[in-house]
């Protein structure tokens, strides 16, 4: 019967541990001037990324204290997302560009915008 028990509760266990990596499609939503312009739509992998546009390449994923998406439309910009907002359908994000001559670049936002999740 401990057996039995003990099946039942790593069984519960799986099904309720919470992801944290990027999964999915998404819309990737940029701000201009007060208004958020959809780009293009991104499917994310394991630890990759790609975009709907096939012209454009695959980016990596880096999973930390923040989450960054590297290669992201031009090589010199990297995008951060905070950890703890992966969980919600709108995900903010913020674009820093590796050349800022400040000497961490991730401490210097150039722009922002959402990934919104496609149902």
């Amino acid at each position: 019967m401990k057996y039995f028990a003990l099946l039942i509760t790593l069984f519960f266990i799986n099904f309720n541990q919470k992801t944290d990596k990027l999964t999915g499609r998404y819309e990737y939503l940029i701000e201009d001037e007060g208004a958020y312009i959809l780009k293009d739509k991104i499917t994310f992998g394991d630890s990759i990324f790609k975009f709907d546009n096939k012209f454009l390449p695959k980016g990596k994923v880096s999973y930390g204290n923040v989450i960054l998406l590297d290669n992201f439309i031009n090589t010199d910009l990297i995008i951060s997302i905070p950890k703890d907002q992966i969980e919600k359908d709108t995900i903010p994000f913020f674009m820093h560009d590796k050349q800022s001559p400040v000497a961490n670049y991730l401490d210097v936002v150039v722009g922002k915008g959402k990934l919104v999740r496609i149902k």
